[in-house]
Formats: structure tokens, C-alpha cells, sequence
């Protein structure tokens, strides 16, 4: 990636981080690395379009049209004041750093806050589900154990015609072949527990 494409991607972000929901209150930033601390300084100079230090909210809203990144004026003029610890409307280089290292602490908070929210949601869904998985599974098993009459683990050709004939569902030699053809996946000449579940589910 060249400089240039990461500091665009850079000013990107926080262009998106201006239009996102801003919270006033207080959160925990991380330090930048020397790459970001880089990154961040050369966006700042871009800003400041007259180099005399500071931005303002003009030279802002100049640098995020040119992103493609269209914000009213007044939240233009809300976030430089809200950055500025003057008041003057103006923001020098340190309060930019601080105020673009809140802007990541907020949406970082914001992703962990929607990631909980997923992974409990998930937890969820899958505390109902294991009732029916389980209900499934014993039947599943008793399924195969009317079939497996012998208990090794595997269903053979006679045991599949003996079982089929005790439920009332007797089949014909090639009938008998069709259905091991289709359920022996492993050709082994007999239908084990994997092989069964598939067949019926």
C-alpha cells in the first residue's frame, strides 16, 4: 500500500467516523502507532490548506467533499468546536490527534458492543436448538439400532431385509440393491452410522 492510499484511507475513516453517532461520553483511546501517528500528521497538513497550523471547518468540509463524503456545515461546525478546547473554532495538530484518537475509541467501542451483541444473539439461537439436535440424534440412534441387530456398527444386506420386513416395509432383491447402492457411499457392501443419517436426513 503507498503512502498516499493510506492516508486517503485514513481520512476516509474518519470522514465516516464524522457521520457516525458521536457520544459524549468519556472513552478509553489507545496510543496510535508511528504508521498511524504518520498517516494522521500528513492528513492534518492536507487540512490545513494555508498552512498556518490550524484547521478549520472550511478547510475540513473542503477535504471531505474532495473524498466524496458530503456533511452539513453546521455538524461541521459542531465537531470542529467539539474538538477545539479553545472554542475558537479552530483545531491545531494535538487536538486533531486527540480528537481523531476519540473518534477510533468510539467506533471501536461500537464494534465490540455490536460483536457482544451478535455472539449473544447467537448464544441464543443456540440454546434452543440443541433440544431438537439432541431429539434428532436418539432417534437417529435408535433408528440404526433397530437395524444394526447385531451391534458391530454397521448395517449389512440381511439386516437392512430383516429390519425392513419387521416394520412392515419388505423389499424386493432389487430393491434391496437400489438402496445399498445409494446409501454404501463407501462401497464397503454395508451402511455405517454416517452413511444411515444420510440417507435419512
Amino acid at each position: 500500500m503507498s503512502p498516499m492510499s493510506g492516508l486517503r484511507q485514513q481520512l476516509k475513516m474518519l470522514g465516516t467516523a464524522l457521520l457516525g453517532k458521536r457520544t459524549p461520553k468519556a472513552v478509553k483511546k489507545k496510543p496510535f502507532t508511528d504508521v498511524e501517528l504518520k498517516d494522521l500528521r500528513t492528513a492534518f497538513d492536507l487540512l490545513d490548506r494555508n498552512r498556518d497550523g490550524r484547521v478549520t471547518a472550511s478547510e475540513l468540509q473542503f477535504m471531505l467533499k474532495n473524498l466524496g463524503i458530503n456533511v452539513r456545515d453546521e455538524i461541521i461546525h459542531d465537531l470542529i468546536r467539539e474538538a477545539s478546547h479553545s472554542g475558537n473554532g479552530l483545531i491545531n495538530e494535538a487536538e486533531f490527534l486527540q480528537w481523531v484518537g476519540r473518534i477510533q475509541a468510539i467506533r471501536d467501542e461500537q464494534q465490540q458492543q455490536q460483536q457482544q451483541q451478535q455472539q449473544q444473539t447467537q448464544q441464543e439461537e443456540n440454546a434452543s436448538k440443541p433440544e431438537e439436535n439432541d431429539d434428532v440424534t436418539e432417534d437417529l440412534i435408535a433408528a440404526f439400532r433397530v437395524f444394526d441387530r447385531d451391534g458391530n456398527g454397521f448395517i449389512t444386506r440381511d439386516e437392512l431385509q430383516t429390519a425392513m420386513e419387521m416394520i412392515g416395509e419388505p423389499l424386493t432383491e432389487t430393491q434391496l440393491t437400489q438402496l445399498l447402492a445409494i446409501a454404501d457411499l463407501d462401497q464397503d457392501g454395508r451402511i455405517n452410522y454416517e452413511e444411515f443419517t444420510r440417507l435419512l436426513l
